[in-house]
C-alpha cells in the first residue's frame, strides 16, 4: 500500500481504528498521501496491530482530541488527558524525531488513542499531530511497546478566489465574512500600509478587491489559503491596484502598480498596527507639564505589548532609557531621515545600539514608560535634524520597473487579471444558476444541513 491514497480521519477511523476496537469520535475527514516518508512499515498497519484479535474485547477504547493550551508541551498535553507517563515519554521521543515540538502553539490539535483494560489500567496506543494543514505526524505504538513516527503529507490542489465588496465597518470584518483568512487581510494591509492609514483613512463605502491563492484537499474541501496575487482599493483616500511580481534580477517578491511602481515607500506611514491616533504633530498643551509646547511626533494609543516596527531600513543609534521618553529607540535611515520611538515597555530581543534593522522588523513593544499618561507609541520623524509631520510627509518611492523587467511584469499582470476575470465569471455563473433552473421548471432540491462543528475540549486560560 506504499503509494495508495487513503482518507485519514473518518476513513481511517472507520476502516482501521474501528477494526481494532478503537472508538471514533468526530474527526474531520481529510485526504492525504499516506505514503510514509521513510521505508518503515505503513503506519496504518502499525495502528491495526495495537490490539490483537484475541484480546480486542478485553479493552475499552476511546479517542481524545484536545487543543494545546498556553505554555503547554506535548508531554503536559498527554498528561492532561490521562496517558501513562512512561508511554507518553515514548510517544514524545518518537514525535521529536520528525517534528520540532518547540514549535507547538496554543490552539494546535493533539489527537490521542487510549485503551483501558478490565482492571482499569490505561495505555496510550497512538498520537496524531497536525503541525500544518497539509502535514500530519502519526506516532504509533507496536505490540512490543516500541514507538515509531510517520509523516503523512496531503495532496493539495492549487486554486484561486476573488472577493470584492464595499467596506462595512472594517476591511477585516468584510473580507473574512467573504471567506478570506486572517493572513490575507494582513497581507492586504501590508501592501497598502505605505499609502493608507487603515485606522483613519478607510471609511464605510470604500471598495476593495482581493485575489488570492487557495488550496483544497482531495475531497475539494478548502484546507488553507495562500498568497495575495492582486490587491485593489477604491476609496476617498486612494484608488490603486497592486500586483504580485518577482523581478528576475534580484528575486525579491514585491507588489507593483499598473505602471510598475513598487508599493513600498522609503518609510512606513504608521509603524504600528491596530492603534488609535491619540495626538498629532504640532503645538499642544502638554498633558503632564501643563504648558504649551511643540509636540514633535505622533502618538498612537495601543495596548501594552503591541509590536512596534522599524519604519524603514537603517541603523539603531540610540536604544535605551532616555529622559522623559522612557524606553527609547532612534534609527538613522538614508538621505538624512531619522525616526524615533518612545515610551516602549520593552525592547526586541537580539537588538542593541549599532544594530541594523530592516523595514517592518519588530524593534520594541508599546508601553507607558517615562512621562506618559497611558500606553502608547510616540513616533517622531526628522529630516536633516528637523522634526516633520509623519502623517503628511511625502516619502520617496520604492523601485520602478523598467525595460525587460517591466515587460515581464506586464505579462504577469495580464495573467493575474485574466485569473480574476475568470474567477469572477464563474462566481456570476454560479449565482445565476438557481434562478435559471427555477425559470426552466426545475424543482427545488433541499441541501443537506451543515455538519455540526467539531467538539473540542477547552479550558479557560
Amino acid at each position: 500500500m506504499k503509494n495508495a491514497w487513503f482518507e485519514w480521519g473518518v476513513g481511517a477511523a472507520a476502516a482501521v481504528l474501528v477494526g481494532t476496537g478503537l472508538v471514533y469520535v468526530g474527526v474531520n475527514s481529510r485526504a492525504v498521501d499516506a505514503s510514509p516518508i521513510s521505508n518503515e512499515p505503513d503506519p496504518r498497519e502499525l495502528i491495526a496491530s495495537y490490539t490483537s484479535a484475541l484480546d480486542a474485547n478485553a479493552y475499552s477504547s476511546e479517542m481524545k482530541r484536545v487543543s494545546v493550551l498556553r505554555n503547554e508541551t506535548l508531554s503536559s498535553v498527554l498528561d492532561r488527558i490521562g496517558a501513562p507517563r512512561d508511554e507518553a515519554n515514548g510517544a514524545v521521543q518518537a514525535a521529536s524525531e520528525v517534528l520540532d515540538l518547540r514549535g507547538m502553539r496554543p490552539g494546535d490539535d493533539v489527537t490521542a488513542w487510549l485503551e483501558t483494560d478490565d482492571g482499569g489500567d490505561v495505555r496510550l496506543v497512538g498520537v496524531s499531530l497536525r503541525p500544518a494543514a497539509d502535514r500530519q505526524i502519526l506516532v504509533s505504538r507496536a505490540v512490543d511497546g516500541s514507538w515509531s513516527s510517520h509523516e503523512l503529507m496531503a495532496k493539495l490542489t492549487l486554486g484561486i478566489n476573488y472577493i470584492a465588496a464595499d467596506v462595512d465597518q472594517s476591511i477585516y470584518q468584510t473580507a473574512t465574512a467573504l471567506g478570506a483568512g486572517d493572513q490575507q487581510v494582513v497581507d492586504f494591509a501590508d501592501i497598502f500600509g505605505y499609502d493608507i492609514d487603515f485606522q483613519r483613512e478607510v471609511h464605510t463605502g470604500d471598495r476593495f478587491g482581493m485575489l488570492y491563492e487557495t488550496f483544497e484537499d482531495e475531497r475539494g474541501q478548502p484546507v488553507k489559503s495562500g498568497v495575495v496575487l492582486m490587491a485593489a482599493m477604491d476609496g476617498a483616500g486612494l484608488t490603486k491596484t497592486f500586483y504580485r511580481f518577482t523581478p528576475s534580477d534580484d528575486g525579491v517578491v514585491d507588489y507593483f502598480d499598473e505602471n510598475g511602481q513598487s508599493a513600498k515607500k522609503f518609510l512606513m506611514k504608521t509603524p504600528i498596527n491596530g492603534a488609535r491616533l491619540s495626538s498629532g504633530f504640532g503645538n499642544r498643551r502638554h498633558p503632564i507639564l501643563g504648558y504649551t509646547k511643540l509636540h514633535k511626533g505622533t502618538d498612537f494609543a495601543a495596548p501594552t505589548g503591541t509590536p512596534i516596527y522599524a519604519a524603514g531600513n537603517g541603523k539603531i543609534v540610540s536604544y535605551g532609557p532616555f529622559s522623559t521618553y522612557g524606553n527609547y529607540a532612534k534609527i538613522e535611515h538614508a538621505n538624512g531621515y531619522t525616526t524615533a520611538y518612545a515610551h516602549m515597555s520593552r525592547y526586541a530581543k537580539g537588538l542593541k545600539r549599532g544594530s541594523y534593522v530592516k523595514q517592518g522588523q519588530v524593534i520594541g513593544y508599546v508601553g507607558t514608560t517615562g512621562a506618559s499618561t497611558g500606553p502608547h507609541l510616540h513616533y517622531e520623524v526628522y529630516v536633516h535634524g528637523k522634526p516633520v509631520n509623519a502623517m503628511t510627509l511625502k516619502l520617496p518611492t520604492g523601485r520602478k520597473l523598467e525595460g525587460d523587467q517591466l515587460l515581464a511584469f506586464q505579462a504577469e499582470r495580464a495573467r493575474i487579471e485574466a485569473l480574476r476575470d475568470g474567477e469572477l465569471a464563474q462566481q456570476q455563473l454560479a449565482a445565476a444558476m438557481p434562478a435559471q433552473r427555477a425559470g426552466a421548471g426545475y424543482a427545488s432540491v433541499p441541501t443537506a444541513a451543515p455538519a455540526p462543528a467539531e467538539t473540542r475540549e477547552t479550558t479557560a486560560n
